[in-house]
């Protein structure tokens, strides 16, 4: 596969998910869409070689420093609802499914926002993207250990903030609903 269409084949693979990932950072679609860009226009200039196992968590990461570097010198950070870019109907599920389903995955995207911006970027690259804990370290310049303990803290804030505390303790379980 040639330079040219390895890097096409890096847009098609990669361009929705680092589109998403933009758009919470950057508040606006039309940021997001310039530094998913200039990612691949950064791209275009790299060797195949260098990034042959790593492409993925390299686009985020350039992606992730071109936003980073813009909001510093806007001297402002914000970032995009929390709202779910991806929500596609499901063919599978009847109206009253899809409709708990929204319902619920509404509730905890509300509650991922009240999580540090820390916590919420690794649950995000974690569930959202499917990265590994050392591909969100190479994204988010955590350390591996420190992505683990976010993602543990997240998790668990998470859950409390969802089901209540009495219920996402390690006793739940064992616990009558009635």
């Amino acid at each position: 596969m040639q330079h040219r269409e390895w890097v096409l084949a890096a847009v098609r693979e990669h361009e929705g998910a680092l589109l998403a990932y933009a758009t919470r950072f950057a508040g606006t679609t039309d940021r997001a869409r310039d530094a998913v860009q200039e990612t691949f226009l950064r791209l275009c200039k790299q060797e195949r070689e260098r990034l042959a196992d790593r492409l993925a968590p390299w686009l985020f990461a350039v992606c992730r420093n071109l936003l980073r570097d813009e909001q510093r010198k806007e001297h402002r950070m914000s970032l995009a609802p929390a709202a779910d870019l991806d929500a596609r109907p499901d063919p599978v599920r009847g109206p009253s499914e899809t409709a708990e389903l929204a319902e619920t995955n509404s509730r905890v995207q509300r509650q991922l926002a009240r999580l540090s911006d820390s916590e919420q970027e690794v649950i995000r690259l974690r569930f959202q993207n499917g990265f590994s804990y050392k591909e969100i370290a190479e994204v988010t310049g955590h350390s591996v250990g420190n992505v683990g303990f976010l993602l543990h803290n997240g998790l668990k804030r998470l859950r409390e903030l969802v089901v209540g505390p009495s219920l996402s303790g390690p006793l739940s379980a064992a616990r009558p609903l009635a």
